[in-house]
């Protein structure tokens, strides 16, 4: 009997030993589901809200494991906030798409050029989290970098350039006027997009602030060219 008793009491003890093994485990791509915790995350509470140990509870490892792809919660932001990014430069591109090509190589150009004020707008009101997150940390938006992208392999800022280079190239805008004309063009409209989430105009409804946005975009359009 005493032996029996030992042998339920093992056999216990190994089964709540492989319940708490189950908690956590071994991740296939752990990288990618710290990253995707941390951009729900955002998504919630915004840039403060991206936290190394609360990511690994959702991946449901060890904290220790997520030390392997991420050196601390900086880095973590770091990697959430290319895929706002490339979520955004996504927003932007299906709000591009929605202009068509048209005969008339200006009217094309300066419908892309305000798809894609729409597009950032947009995505704004849309993911307030995200879009606050894309623009947390330091590194520069307005370099290359793959992992800001979206399928047209461009971030917003080079969506942007590329707008702008077809108003140029549609003889909308002159050599002179295209120069650096980026950061005219992002500066208005994101401080619409800010004073919209946080600031003066966060009462006002969404659909008063696109309605703001599209006057902004044409605003934009019209006093570059």
């Amino acid at each position: 009997m005493f032996s029996l008793a030992i042998h339920f009491d093992e056999t216990d003890m190994k089964k709540s030993a492989s319940v708490q093994r189950r908690k956590t485990f071994r991740h296939g791509d752990l990288r990618n589901a710290l990253v995707a915790a941390g951009l729900e995350m955002a998504r919630v509470g915004g840039p403060d809200a991206v936290v190394l140990r609360e990511a690994t509870r959702r991946a449901m490892v060890s904290p220790n494991a997520a030390y392997r792809h991420f050196a601390n919660q900086a880095a973590l932001l770091d990697a959430v906030r290319s895929e706002c990014l490339s979520r955004l430069a996504a927003a932007i591109e299906e709000e591009m798409g929605k202009t068509g090509l048209g005969r008339d190589p200006q009217v094309f150009a300066r419908k892309s050029l305000r798809a894609v004020g729409m597009g950032y707008l947009r995505f704004a009101i849309k993911e307030p989290g995200m879009f606050r997150t894309a623009f947390s940390v330091p590194p520069a938006v307005d370099v290359p970098n793959s992992a800001n992208a979206a399928s047209m392999g461009l971030n917003p800022f080079e969506l942007l350039s590329l707008a702008l280079n077809r108003m140029q190239q549609s003889g909308l805008l002159s050599k002179k006027d295209r120069k650096d004309a980026e950061y005219l063009a992002w500066s208005t409209v994101h401080g619409l997009a800010r004073l919209a989430l946080e600031g003066p105009l966060h009462t006002l409804p969404n659909e008063k602030v696109l309605a703001l946005g599209e006057r902004l975009v044409v605003m934009v359009e019209r006093g570059l060219s």
